[in-house]
């Protein structure tokens, strides 16, 4: 019997085509939470009605809905997760997860989290790769182990009070900005490898292509204070990946567009250090692995 409790918060925005499976999931859980609270965005579809119909089976679950409106952006998910945090007050939980309303996973994945959160009590921030379809996921050589994605984020209760909850970031990153605030205030963050999720809908494309997503993704870079060189190594891993060679290109042109016109960076002068020295030290290491298997072969 696990000593952790944990509660969840998913906001969602027209996720009629996914959230079944999302709910499909966390009810057959082997350890199910003390609260899950689901945050429709001002859902326009059968969102609503598709969580309503789980409620009367499982009073753990709750529908909180928020006003319409027109378009899909993250300080509005950040407004939701605001949202479904004050209907947890009072509550007693060890735990706070975010969880996308794209994503299904197996029967033990959050006890498999849970445990983890167990062995190590300098852990901050835990969750695991996702897939999606077509996709062979992330090369850990190259992705940093240490970042979260924000498919599904759990935080220890006093990690993410301390980092002082999600940030709201109008063009995205929030998920970042609070799993590398915690590293940099001493907590320990980890994508744990043994376990996968599905993300359903390909990252960053609700309301964009795929090579819109990368050229999105760019700016972001930028304006989350990503450091050139870095940058441009990573467009060129990104040529051999799917849009092939457009999907390099397009990443780096958002990021030389969002210098060119000076994008304003919401991040403090601190955090964008720690993150560039990180991203430095990771670069070294790759490039030190890299003459090492050379050296290796001569």
């Amino acid at each position: 019997m696990h000593s952790l409790k944990y509660v969840l918060v998913t906001p969602a925005r027209n996720e009629e085509a996914f959230i079944e499976k999302t709910i499909q999931s966390v009810i057959s859980q082997t350890v199910a939470p003390a609260k899950w609270v689901i945050v429709s965005d001002g859902s326009t579809d059968r969102t609503d009605d598709i969580v309503k119909r789980y409620l009367p089976n499982h009073a753990w679950v709750e529908l909180v809905r928020m006003p319409e409106h027109r378009d899909r952006h993250f300080g509005a998910k950040v407004a939701c997760f605001k949202a479904g945090c004050e209907r947890l007050d009072g509550l007693d939980y060890d735990i706070i997860g975010n969880l996308d309303a794209d994503i299904s996973f197996e029967g033990d994945y959050i006890e498999f989290l849970l445990k983890r959160f167990e062995e190590d009590p300098g852990l901050g921030v835990a969750g695991t790769p996702f897939v999606e379809e077509g996709s062979k996921g992330y090369n850990y050589k190259f992705v940093n182990i240490e970042h979260v994605s924000g498919a599904c984020q759990l935080f220890r209760r006093q990690c993410f009070e301390g980092i002082g909850g999600y940030i709201p970031i109008k063009g995205g990153g929030i998920d970042w900005v609070a799993v590398t605030t915690a590293r940099m205030k001493g907590w320990k963050t980890r994508t744990f490898e043994e376990k996968t999720c599905f993300h359903h809908r390909p990252m960053g494309t609700g309301g964009h292509s795929l090579l819109g997503a990368r050229f999105k993704l760019g700016k972001e870079d930028y304006y989350l204070g990503g450091h050139p060189l870095w940058e441009f190594f990573r467009a060129v891993f990104q040529l051999k990946e799917k849009p092939y060679l457009l999907g390099g290109l397009w990443l780096y042109a958002g990021y030389v567009w969002a210098a060119l016109t000076r994008v304003k960076r919401p991040l403090s002068a601190e955090l964008v250090e720690f993150h560039r020295g990180e991203q430095m030290g990771r670069l070294k290491n790759i490039f030190r692995r890299m003459l090492g298997v050379a050296a290796g072969e001569n």
